[in-house]
């Protein structure tokens, strides 16, 4: 953190009141996506979309600031586990397995989109700006740029991990953080946009999204079948599971953690405790759509999780502060570059395979995102599709400390080809 940082604080420093505000911006965005009169614009502007944009500009203005809150541990720790296991409650896990390879193969293009866009970002920037991607040993930009890869195809745990193996100066290591959480944020934003639009982007792509529709319709014959006039014991029901399963989730990632440490495997991502959390927590859901819990479904199961959910949403969107596109510009550059390298090969093998949108997406934010925004995505095409996003979060954590050495690789050998040594 930079002593500007730490002088400039935000105008409510209160979590308490950030909360509130956040809540607000919920209500505000809900309340007016059903007057007739605006309907017009939430046919423009997704409200999912407005839900994640309202406490960007709240953050952008300095009202609320990630900085000074302690929401996001919150929002990590309790709700998002919560959140995995009220919409894993109800999977019709046959009909995910039945929508084929596309995902995969999704999935596996955005993992190579990440990879080859670091190098390419870095040659395309030294034609125009050479001192941007510059410098030499704990400072050579190549070496910050590889935190970059390890949070882009796996999650946090993997962007420390690079860090730590490449020992970038961390002085600089802030800008690296700052180019993460905007340049993301600002793909996100377009997902949400588009997702609100996969009817229209599918007949581009020409996709065949029946399988997809089909599960879709299953959830939501399900659904039917089993609903239930809503009671507190049903309520209590769901929240004793949900907020069980995230202790169980805790607790053995916490065990789990501690082996991994023990065994020498303290550098991998088994030792990991928010990735256990996230494996138990989605696990413990699956097992329980097994049983019969899974007409809890018909009292609410999957709408509560997506309250969760959209508080999650609120909260990452006030990750992002559109300021520091002008404080990092320069890495910012790269990084778009990188992200635009990436959304391109995306949307050139999605048109080629004829992938509907909905895989681009989860398959991108499964790297880009990880598990804190593969379900968010997955779940705006509909909440039975939030397992998909989950799924793959994982595989991306699984993958993302060897891909972003690959990566790290590739960017050393574009750098010492272009730059004066």
């Amino acid at each position: 953190m930079t002593e500007q940082e730490i002088i400039i604080e935000p105008l409510i420093t209160n979590d308490a009141v950030t909360f509130g505000l956040l809540a607000c911006c919920l209500g505000i965005v809900f309340y007016t996506s059903q007057q007739k009169g605006l309907k017009w614009f939430y046919k423009i502007v997704p409200a999912l979309l407005m839900c994640y944009l309202l406490p960007a500009l709240l953050s952008t203005f300095g009202i609320i600031s990630p900085k000074t809150s302690e929401l996001w541990p919150i929002a990590k720790n309790y709700f998002l586990p919560a959140s995995l296991i009220l919409m894993t409650l109800s999977t019709d896990l046959k009909g995910i397995l039945k929508l084929g390879p596309k995902a995969l193969i999704m999935f596996g293009t955005a993992t190579v989109g990440i990879i080859l866009g670091g190098p390419i970002a870095i040659l395309i920037t030294a034609t125009f700006s050479p001192e941007t991607v510059g410098g030499v040993g704990p400072d050579a930009i190549w070496r910050g740029l590889s935190t970059l890869a390890g949070s882009w195809i796996g999650g946090g745990a993997n962007q420390t991990a690079m860090l730590e193996l490449y020992e970038f100066n961390v002085d600089k290591y802030g800008a690296m953080l700052a180019v993460d959480v905007v340049v993301s944020n600002i793909w996100m934003a377009f997902i949400l946009f588009g997702a609100g639009k996969a009817d229209k982007i599918d007949n581009w792509l020409k996709a065949d999204s029946s399988a997809i529709e089909t599960l879709k319709n299953n959830m939501a014959n399900y659904t039917t079948s089993v609903e239930r006039k809503f009671t507190l014991t049903d309520m209590i029901k769901i929240l004793a599971l949900a907020f069980g399963g995230v202790g169980l989730a805790h607790f053995l990632a916490e065990t789990f953690s501690e082996m991994a440490i023990a065994g020498g495997m303290g550098d991998n991502i088994l030792a990991n405790q928010f990735f256990w959390v996230v494996v138990i927590a989605t696990t413990f859901g699956l097992t329980l759509s097994f049983t019969k819990l899974r007409s809890l479904e018909g009292a609410g199961a999957s709408k509560i999780g997506s309250v969760f959910i959209y508080i999650l949403v609120a909260i990452i969107g006030m990750k992002i502060n559109l300021s520091e596109l002008k404080e990092h510009w320069d890495f910012i550059i790269v990084g778009l570059i990188w992200m635009i390298f990436h959304v391109g090969l995306l949307f050139l093998v999605a048109k080629l395979i004829k992938a509907p949108f909905f895989f681009l997406a989860v398959g991108s934010k499964a790297n880009v995102g990880g598990a804190a925004s593969a379900p968010i995505v997955a779940a705006a095409f509909h909440p039975s599709l939030a397992p998909v996003g989950v799924l793959l979060a994982v595989l991306g954590y699984a993958l993302g400390t060897y891909g972003a050495m690959f990566c790290a690789y590739l960017m050393e050998i574009a750098s010492l080809s272009v730059l004066p040594q």
